[in-house]
């Protein structure tokens, strides 16, 4: 038990945690995510009216879940620059600079996040929404 008490969390360690963590976030939305397809498919086939899919779009669309939606892209993101520098290293190229290569990833997601959260939440985000329901396709 002395040991664990000693024991300090080194930055590797914790870009380590918070990529297992962030891959377990990924899993989770993508089990709801399924989910929720199968609501629409369940309408699609006439099963139901549309109703099913409908009250589970509802129960998403509210500003809670629009904030998650900001921090699901921050998941992705981190998951996505964290992986690529766990893949550098593995390959042997500038392993001596470990926590360089982590400083750097960390800026570049944040960066990254900020871009794309503020896209969702001006009217950049809404105009690809009101693109895509006026017929433009998956763009949002």
């Amino acid at each position: 038990m002395r040991a664990l008490q000693r024991y300090r969390i080194h930055l590797g360690t914790a870009a380590w945690i918070l990529h297992r963590l962030s891959g377990l976030a990924l899993i989770l939305y993508l089990l709801t995510h399924i989910w929720v397809i199968h609501h629409l498919i369940v309408a699609q086939k006439g099963v139901t009216d549309g109703a099913s899919f409908d009250a589970v779009m509802q129960f998403f669309n509210n500003p809670l879940f629009k904030a998650l939606e900001i921090g699901l892209v921050g998941v992705i993101l981190y998951h996505l620059w964290n992986g690529l520098r766990i893949t550098l290293i593995d390959l042997g190229v500038m392993v001596e600079r470990q926590k360089t290569i982590f400083a750097t990833a960390v800026i570049i997601w944040l960066v990254t996040w900020g871009v794309v959260a503020y896209a969702m939440l001006t009217k950049v985000g809404g105009l690809l929404s009101a693109v895509a329901r006026l017929g433009g396709g998956g763009l949002s």
